[in-house]
């Protein structure tokens, strides 16, 4: 499908190995936690997923789309170690408060970083955040209940889906398009990456966020109309405007006054 879109190329697939049994075991053994079946069996099938591709511009090649998951290897946690490598430093944990909202009604509970959830980074995002495995409930044991959030970059979560089988359409769907994962946020995503969805358009169901105010970013000028040739209409030079009857009338009345008065005049000589 995408080789076949206008303007796209470089579709890239990376091959991966499966991963060994023995590494997802031992992944599960250092991090106190089960891997969800349907993940273990991607794990079993592929050791993480990567592809990419890009559009022509100019004819030169711009990277646009990311698909990625990552191999176990690389499934890390975050919020366990300090952000910087000083003493006492701050860690993710320090963000908690305990006066967020917690899920109430159709919102679900959110994410803790502290030692009440644990979560592991499955896409990088290409930087626009991260999608993470969430186990929720860490407490007094790790549930096998797990979901699939999305953080943003400004640390805060948004749920995306209960089981990563549903997560992996979502992103073969929206073709790895950039910040795709924004779609599911209250504020959607920028104008650029929108641009981008009116020209590759996900084979998703239309959400709210999406189709509100769709036309708002599209170009709606028409070149046909702007650049349209316009037939020029000839100048006409203005005469110079003509005097006024009264100012003509005056003027004649001074000059037959002047010459009866010289007439006179010349009469008395």
């Amino acid at each position: 499908l995408l080789e076949t879109s206008p303007g796209v190329a470089e579709v890239t697939f990376v091959e991966k190995e499966p991963a060994e049994r023995h590494t997802i075991i031992s992944w599960e053994q250092k991090n106190s936690c089960i891997l969800p079946e349907d993940l273990k069996n991607f794990y079993l099938m592929t050791d993480g997923f990567q592809m990419t591709w890009s559009v022509k511009t100019d004819d030169t090649p711009m990277p646009l789309g990311s698909m990625v998951i990552n191999s176990v290897s690389k499934l890390c946690r975050l919020g366990g170690s300090s952000m910087y490598t000083l003493p006492n430093a701050p860690t993710l944990a320090d963000l908690e408060d305990d006066t967020d909202e917690e899920g109430d009604g159709d919102k679900p509970e959110k994410p803790h970083f502290d030692s009440r959830s644990l979560i592991f980074e499955l896409d990088p995002c290409n930087g626009n955040g991260k999608v993470c495995l969430v186990y929720k409930h860490a407490k007094p044991v790790v549930s096998p209940d797990t979901e699939i959030w999305f953080l943003d970059r400004a640390l805060y979560w948004h749920f995306l889906t209960k089981t990563f089988t549903a997560y992996y359409r979502l992103l073969i769907t929206h073709l790895g398009l950039p910040q795709w994962q924004y779609a599911f946020t209250s504020y959607g995503v920028s104008p650029q990456a929108k641009q981008w969805f009116n020209m590759y358009k996900p084979i998703t169901i239309n959400t709210a966020l999406l189709s509100e105010e769709a036309d708002s970013f599209v170009n709606k000028l028409d070149p046909n109309k702007v650049f349209k040739n316009k037939n020029k209409t000839p100048v006409i030079k203005k005469k110079p405007p003509s005097q006024p009857a009264g100012s003509q009338k005056s003027h004649t009345s001074m000059t037959s006054s002047k010459t009866s008065s010289l007439a006179g005049n010349s009469s008395r000589k």
